[in-house]
């Protein structure tokens, strides 16, 4: 039966989000971007399809050779996205060009902040939403979990923290396989517990070990919460995830186990939905399945994150 008809829940809920494309999008197109800081330092180009088609070969490449964003290799994100740089704008220096390094941290400073970035209309209203939860009881707020705990799980690097945090967002220190980040305290005013990356994990959605890192996160988020730490239980809580990918969210999240809900960001599913409803079940096709072949399956999307407070609606 699909989680959003699910009558019975459990009283806790792990919310967990992915990122990119969940939470906030590019504000204009990379190679828009891209091309703006190149002009400054003298690089030209014939379009923004040339560099767009230069970025994506760039960024294939050097995933092909040092794979998740260099974790592998030792190289780090910061060196990984400067080798990306520099392969895109090569191909478009003149001839005895020197290839400018101060375009490198410009780029890098814009994408690892707001200022290369828009959030959602819909994401800041919702974590304001949850902050007034955990000052009124219950039966007079409209999210009744009891208790909240709210993640993020993307197949990214080292930025994604500081872009929610850029954004005003209050992101707590927990990261996986990281001792300093593990054993650091969250608060209660932390709107995001903790960050699960690939470039931490080492497998990226929609493997579930990445939700499997989740799970235990979740765990060392209740054992440090000293207040509560005896009463509290993994098994009081329901997953729930929140992508805007069929393949890598949703079915990576079901396949390890948890309930996943799309957000329709461009409303393709949603648009299908009778009576304007903001959340209800589509079929798509894929083929996640053992041989291969073409099937249909539903999924449960809502159209923003306001839609989350009927989840899970009941059976009619």
């Amino acid at each position: 039966m699909s989680p959003l008809q699910r009558a019975a829940r459990k009283k806790n809920l792990l919310l967990a989000f992915d990122a990119y494309g969940t939470l906030f999008t590019p504000k204009a197109p990379i190679a828009v971007q891209y091309g703006e800081i190149a002009r400054r330092h003298g690089i030209e180009y014939p379009s923004d399809k040339h560099l767009s088609q230069a970025f994506k070969g760039a960024f294939k490449e050097e995933a092909h050779r040092n794979p998740n964003y260099g974790k592998a290799s030792d190289m780090g994100a910061e060196t990984w996205w400067g080798n990306v740089i520099t392969k895109t704008f090569q191909p478009f220096l003149k001839q005895d060009q020197d290839f400018p390094k101060p375009l490198i941290s410009d780029l890098l400073a814009r994408f690892w902040s707001k200022e290369g970035y828009t959030m959602y209309p819909d994401v800041l209203p919702f974590f304001q939403m949850l902050r007034e939860r955990k000052a009124q009881p219950v039966a007079s707020h409209p999210w009744t979990w009891e208790k909240t705990v709210v993640g993020v799980i993307t197949n990214s690097d080292s930025r994604v923290p500081d872009i929610l945090e850029s954004f005003g967002l209050r992101v707590g220190p927990r990261r996986v396989q990281n001792s300093t980040f593990r054993t650091g305290e969250a608060s209660i005013d932390d709107d995001i517990s903790f960050v699960v990356l690939s470039y931490d994990v080492g497998y990226e959605k929609p493997d579930k070990r990445v939700f499997e890192a989740a799970t235990y996160m979740l765990k060392e988020t209740l054992a440090g919460d000293s207040k509560e730490a005896e009463s509290q239980s993994i098994d009081d809580f329901d997953m729930l995830y929140i992508g805007d990918e069929v393949e890598k969210d949703i079915f990576g999240a079901s396949q390890a186990g948890w309930n996943a809900v799309l957000v329709d960001r461009d409303g393709s599913y949603t648009q299908h939905l009778p009576g304007h409803h903001s959340v209800g079940r589509v079929p798509v096709q894929t083929t996640y399945n053992a041989e291969g072949h073409v099937v249909e399956k539903h999924i449960d999307v809502i159209k923003d994150l306001h839609a989350l407070s009927s989840w899970p609606m009941k059976t009619e």
